[in-house]
């Protein structure tokens, strides 16, 4: 795979987790972290000092024992040899600008054992940071999930010995059962499908498919879920694109009305919107 190939198929990683950390953040706290959160509150992703950091997750909690700390979650696809020194640089930066306890994670997608160093040991300086792998943690953590985004997240878990392609058929039933609107359904089903990428599931996600296409009633679903040609997908996201716009210029509402009848993200109604102001 050449090096640009690459590095779009990591941006497409990036871009799922980002339009869906919202809706699972709780759960990935209480269900992979052990963080039991009875307050949260979203803390500016820019942390700017002599340099700018940009976390992937960075919540001020306050836990159901009372303690008050800055939380920051960074999801890491591939090893990398100096995410010790990154973590360290965002640990110093948040330290400095909240004066509160810094708790840090990074969450690991891949499938094989992460060998990313996770701690340094110098003689003024002793550093760490947990490493979870998301394919050591049970499926049905996500399956039981009322939300389709983090039922999405079964796919990178563990199968515990279940057929991947009867665990898939599940994930994608859950994902049927708890989406609403045609928009919202397609675009969780072409997440599935790159996530499994990541899995080498990808003939396996056809056949799980294919088994319960009876199943998914709506033609449009299942050729979304067969894969889609490049033009198909590019004028269907025209489509809701057009929607959205009309619905931003015609009608007063809040953007996460508009995702609503749009059956789409608030994330997605919020680019529209400022592709419409730049203009």
């Amino acid at each position: 795979m050449k090096a640009s190939d690459k590095k779009h198929q990591s941006s497409q990683y990036d871009k799922i987790f980002k339009e869906n950390v919202e809706a699972v953040i709780s759960s990935i706290m209480e269900n992979v972290l052990d963080i039991t959160a009875v307050s949260m509150e979203e803390l500016p992703d820019d942390i700017q000092h002599t340099k700018e950091r940009k976390p992937d997750t960075l919540k001020k909690i306050t836990d159901d024992k009372g303690n008050t700390f800055v939380l920051q979650i960074e999801f890491q696809v591939k090893n990398e040899d100096e995410m010790v020194y990154r973590m360290l640089d965002y640990y110093g930066m948040l330290e400095r600008k909240y004066k509160l306890p810094v708790k840090q994670f990074v969450i690991f997608l891949g499938s094989d054992n992460p060998k990313m160093p996770t701690e340094l040991d110098r003689e003024r300086l002793k550093f760490s940071y947990p490493l979870v792998s998301l394919s050591t943690l049970d499926y049905h953590i996500f399956l039981n999930s009322d939300k389709p985004e983090e039922i999405i997240l079964g796919i990178l878990a563990n199968f515990k010995g279940e057929n991947p392609e009867n665990a898939l058929k599940q994930i994608l039933v859950r994902i049927k059962e708890t989406t609403k609107g045609e928009f919202s359904l397609n675009r969780y089903f072409n997440q599935l499908r790159v996530l499994a990428q990541l899995r080498n599931l990808e003939l396996n996600l056809k056949n799980a498919m294919d088994s319960i296409a009876e199943y998914i009633k709506e033609e449009r679903d299942v050729l979304f879920l067969r894969g889609l040609d490049k033009g198909e997908a590019i004028t269907r996201e025209r489509e809701l694109t057009k929607f959205v716009t009309n619905l931003l210029q015609k009608l007063n509402l809040p953007f996460e009305q508009i995702a609503d009848i749009a059956g789409t993200t608030v994330d997605f109604v919020k680019s529209v919107h400022e592709q419409l102001t730049d203009k």
